[in-house]
């Protein structure tokens, strides 16, 4: 009979534990390659058995039929302006600053669109369903806090790539100037007395560029949630319970200190096993004896929208290649060209693509995303970098020997030709790029695992403010002991200066008795 009631309780506690919690993602991020990181997490916690709402901006690539999709489009005009911006940067040089900069004047719908979303009918509906967590896909958007706070669960927030300044903030990291790299500085390590002034520089200036985005931000949280109970977004920014970070630190480097609140799950959208191709592609790449050459920038700039003269010298080199050539191109009406080595597709399943053995080489725009899913499957790469972090991870590329990278903008024949004609030849580009996608792969829990198991605990200990660093509710001075500086400065001063007075006392006292001693005496 004992043994009965203990099977029935086992029972219960295995149905207990396995009973799937309520959770919303918020992905607002216009931005289709980050979407699919955000989505590639709801859909690992889907799997193990969770209920999973998504509110999005733009219709996934990646999702899964048990996960409950909200859809608030960006309005036309929005869409419209994003576009242009889009195309501008496309034709033109651009740096991570420079992107940021855009990102608070001409393109700062982005952020105004996610603030409208929070307004939406659609979205407000959201405060009617019970949820026990929130992930938010973070990108310049953190004034949405206030969702989490209302529906009263703690929040995992999901970034597409290594911890940067703000992520570093939520979680207490610390930024170690002096041997990790900013986003957009690439270094050989140790870093030199030049490389380490450059990141001191570029720490200051993001964190100026940062000082205006929070007065926007914060006043949107503020108009947003104007309700009289509600706390700052700063009180807000200092409960957050962990964040997912897109990056494997132990492969990519630069080795640096990780509070036990950031997770690594760089790699997430990977699948673990490639889903069949469409036939006409697989056709295409698999019959190649030569085997095949994937082209894509992105999604979030259409290859139509890259200068005329560029795209002919893309297209002319290409299809004078023995490889197939399969190239994300959105406008079918109007390709750059026919050639019977080249196969046009305005949207294509990257992961898929690279994971087939016959994909030799992927031209690439250099994003993170792209990168990752490259290094995993083991494909060497030439990068065309356009804007924002994809010159830093072009350049970080070519330095670890796993491709070249070319500026988009000055191009040639000649350049474009040889560089393709290097890395399609030279067996160390293959090499180098294989032996990093065994280290990456080569981790205790794959990015999936860590997902499910470390959004499980945070569900478990509601929020798990037992993983939070005490510098997240420290201010600069403390968390710098400046003040313990100040007070020892300060008491060596006063020391010093206690010091004069009793030997000018001592001195004027004997020194001077003495003196007067030795006139009266000569006298």
């Amino acid at each position: 009979m004992i043994g009965v009631h203990f099977v029935f309780l086992l029972l219960l506690g295995v149905v207990a534990s396995t009973q799937g919690a309520n959770i919303l993602g918020l992905f607002s991020s216009h931005s289709p390659s980050h979407l699919i990181i955000h989505m590639s997490v709801a859909k690992a916690l889907v799997k193990a058995g969770h209920n999973v709402t998504v509110v999005s901006m733009l219709k996934p690539k990646v999702t899964h039929k048990d996960i409950h999709l909200i859809v608030v489009p960006m309005k036309e005009e929005q869409e419209r302006i994003m576009e242009d911006q889009m195309t501008e940067m496309a034709g033109q040089k651009n740096s991570l600053v420079s992107t940021m900069y855009r990102l608070l004047t001409s393109m700062d719908v982005m952020i105004n669109a996610q603030a409208e979303l929070l307004s939406d009918p659609r979205f407000q509906r959201i405060y009617e369903t019970k949820f026990d967590l929130m992930i938010l896909g973070y990108f310049i958007n953190d004034f949405q806090l206030g969702v989490a706070h209302k529906l009263k669960v703690p929040v995992i927030i999901n970034w597409m790539s290594a911890p940067v300044p703000a992520i570093d903030k939520y979680t207490g990291n610390p930024s170690e100037l002096s041997y990790v790299p900013l986003m957009g500085t690439v270094a050989t390590q140790p870093m030199g007395f030049l490389k380490r002034t450059e990141n001191a520089l570029k720490s200051l200036l993001f964190e100026f560029i940062f000082v205006v985005f929070d007065y926007k931000l914060t006043r949107i949280y503020n108009d947003v949630f104007p309700e009289q109970d509600m706390p700052t977004l700063k009180e807000l920014r200092k409960n957050i319970s962990m964040a997912f970070v897109g990056s494997h630190l132990i492969s990519e480097g630069p080795i640096r200190p990780l509070v036990p609140a950031l997770i690594e799950i760089g790699g997430i959208q990977v699948k673990d096993k490639p889903d069949p191709l469409p036939k006409d592609i697989d056709q295409f790449i698999s019959n190649a004896k030569q085997g095949a050459v994937f082209l894509s920038l992105g999604s979030n700039v259409k290859s139509s929208t890259v200068r005329p003269e560029i795209v002919q010298i893309i297209f002319k080199v290409l299809s004078e290649l023995k490889e197939n050539v399969i190239w994300k191109w959105e406008d079918l009406e109007n390709t750059p060209g026919n050639s019977s080595n080249i196969l046009y597709k305005n949207w294509l399943p990257q992961d898929d693509i690279l994971a087939h053995p016959n994909t030799k080489l992927f031209i690439t725009h250099a994003g993170k995303g792209g990168i990752t899913e490259a290094q995993y499957h083991g494909v060497p790469m030439v990068a065309l970098p356009i804007f924002g972090d994809q010159p830093g991870n072009a350049a970080l590329m070519e330095k670890s020997g796993y491709g070249l990278a070319l500026d988009l903008l000055s191009i040639t024949e000649d350049s474009l030709r040889d560089a393709l004609k290097e890395v399609l030849e030279n067996q160390k580009y293959k090499q180098a790029i294989g032996q990093f996608s065994t280290l990456y792969r080569d981790r205790p829990m794959t990015a999936k695992q860590s997902v499910v198991f470390w959004t499980e605990y945070i569900l478990r200990h509601q929020g798990a403010p037992n993983l939070q660093s005490p510098s997240v509710h420290m201010n600069f001075i403390q968390l710098n002991n400046l003040d313990i500086y100040a007070l020892i400065v300060t008491i060596l001063v006063l020391f010093v200066l206690l010091t004069r007075l009793v030997a000018k006392i001592v001195w004027n006292k004997f020194g001077g008795k003495a003196k007067i001693s030795q006139t009266k005496k000569k006298q």
